[in-house]
This record gives structure tokens, sequence and C-alpha cells, in this order.
């Protein structure tokens, strides 16, 4: 069975996270505790409470590569080595596929994603960026727009058809909400956020996660498709020259799915929900979510039953 995994990005954080786990499974729980002393951060409380620090981007990225890379390995550790046919990460998530991959140690990169959320954070210090949801509009009238508006906003997420994520200084996204209703966008929702991912006002941040990827990468790893080329790639090389500037280039979610749905007969999300409903509207190839223990024993009994 050709099995892709996705991992999901920022926006799938929620309280109590992994919380079930952690309380259920030892293995949950030596790997949380791992991650804290790595990061000298407490991700039992950062994770399981209401914490306003789970929506920073410092910390929101190692949380949900933890969370996600936990539930992958926990599978893992019952089923045994799973065969998979390639991974795939929406912004953050590309991270997390990598570890699933092999090409990052777990520790090393919730390391590394929390030093590169402080890198994007350092960008927007002095002017807040956000992103702003518009529903309804085909990718080229959402282009149009943004390259029409006199405003530095881009699009950065390329979703499902009709769902597109457009990224900017916090201040011209309001300035542009109704650009976007007058050329008769179904819904537009400004994200509450600071940070503004996959647009060139990142580009301050490229060389620096490049030379962290240097320090981290492995040499070679699984398959995992870029959200910079919708392709898969699966050496240092390569992810040297396509993870920093994944900083500043849209996410091809909806081009990625297409690219690997002639391989795939099933694809099961890691810790969200959200890819899970975007490929309800791309693809007709079965998704299943692990968030909770229904969710993972559901997942763990179905890979066994195609096993045998």
């Amino acid at each position: 069975m050709g099995i892709t995994f996705l991992f999901p990005g920022q926006g799938s954080q929620f309280p109590g996270m992994g919380k079930e786990f952690y309380t259920k499974y030892p293995l949950i729980r030596e790997l949380f505790e791992n991650a804290s002393d790595r990061l000298k951060l407490d991700f039992p409380k950062l994770m399981f409470n209401d914490s306003p620090q789970l929506h920073q981007s410092r910390y929101t990225q190692p949380a949900i590569l933890l969370f996600s890379v936990s539930l992958f390995k926990l599978l893992e550790n019952q089923l045994g080595e799973l065969q998979w046919s390639c991974g795939i990460g929406h912004s953050l998530g590309e991270f997390s596929a990598l570890v699933g991959a092999g090409g990052l140690e777990l520790l090393d990169g919730v390391e590394l994603v929390h030093r590169r959320g402080i890198l994007m954070e350092k960008v927007f210090r002095e002017r807040a960026g956000s992103m702003l949801v518009v529903l309804g509009l085909s990718d080229r009238e959402v282009e149009e727009i943004c390259r029409e508006s006199g405003l530095q906003i881009y699009p950065a997420n390329y979703n499902c058809d009709g769902q597109v994520v457009v990224a900017g200084y916090r201040h011209q996204l309001e300035k542009a909400l109704p650009l976007f209703k007058g050329r008769g966008a179904k819904r537009v929702l400004l994200l509450n956020m600071s940070v503004a991912s996959h647009a060139p006002l990142l580009e301050s941040a490229v060389e620096p996660l490049r030379q962290l990827l240097e320090e981290y990468l492995a040499p070679q790893f699984g398959r995992v498709v870029s959200n910079v080329t919708a392709e898969p790639y699966w050496t240092k090389e390569e992810g040297l020259e396509l993870l920093p500037i994944q900083l500043t280039k849209p996410v091809r979610y909806k081009e990625s799915i297409k690219r690997v749905e002639p391989e795939t007969e099933l694809f099961i999300e890691f810790g969200g929900k959200v890819l899970t409903g975007l490929n309800r509207k791309i693809t007709k190839k079965r998704t299943y979510p692990i968030v909770d223990l229904p969710s993972f024993e559901k997942v763990g009994e179905l890979l066994a039953t195609s096993e045998r």
C-alpha cells in the first residue's frame, strides 16, 4: 500500500496537545522530557495548558514538531518500521517530515525549529507581520490583487482550490481586506499571528537558517516533498538549497498532494486535522488524522490489517 505521511504546520496547535499520550505511554513521556532538557523548556506545561507562549513562533514550532514526530515514533514503536512512500509537511511540517524520514534527529529538529522561530520573530520585531486567509477566489485572482495593490502582501500558501493564504505586514493586510472582498471573496480572515511566513519579507533570515541546517541535516534521508518545488528530495545538498528559501516562497500544498496522488493509496496526518480537511478538497484518496487516542488506535488497526 502506498502511504504518504502528512505533518501540519503552525495553526494546528491546541491546549492539551499530547497530554493523553503523555499520560498513557512511557515512550511519549521520555521524548517530551528529553526535548524539555534539550531546550530548557517545560514542554508538558507549555502544551497541556492554555499558555500564551504556545502561540509564539519560537515555542509553537518545536511544540508541533515534537507532538507530530512523537506520534510517528509511537506508531513505529507499536507496528515496527513503517513502510511509507514519502512525507509532506505544510510549512513547519516539512521539518517534522524530515525527522520522520531520518533527515534530522528528533532533538536536533526541536532545537532547529525553535531557532527558526526566533529568526522569524526578529524580522518582525519593529513591524508586526501576519497572514490572511482568502476563501472563494482563484489562485490567479489572489495573485493579481496582491500584485496590483501597491502593498507588500504576497500569496503564501496555496492550500486547495478556493483557499489561498496571503502574508505581509499586518497593517497592510488590514488595508487589503476590502480589496479581496470587493473581488467577491466569500470570506477573508486575518489570523492572530505576528509573523508573515513564506514571503520575501523574511529574506534576511534565509542565510542564518542555511547555516543552522548545515549543522543539523543528515547527508541522505527518505523522500520528502519540498514546499518550494512540490517535488521530492532526499539529500542534504538539496535540503540546503530548498529549506532556507522555503521562508520566502509560497507553500505549494495543493500541488504537492497532486504530485504524489498517483502513488498514494492512503494519507495519514500526524498531530492535526487541518491537512485532512484540505485533502478532502484536493483528492479522493483517503486521509486519516491522528490527534487523540481513538484516532491513533484506528490508524494503528488500519495499518496492521493492511500489512497482513
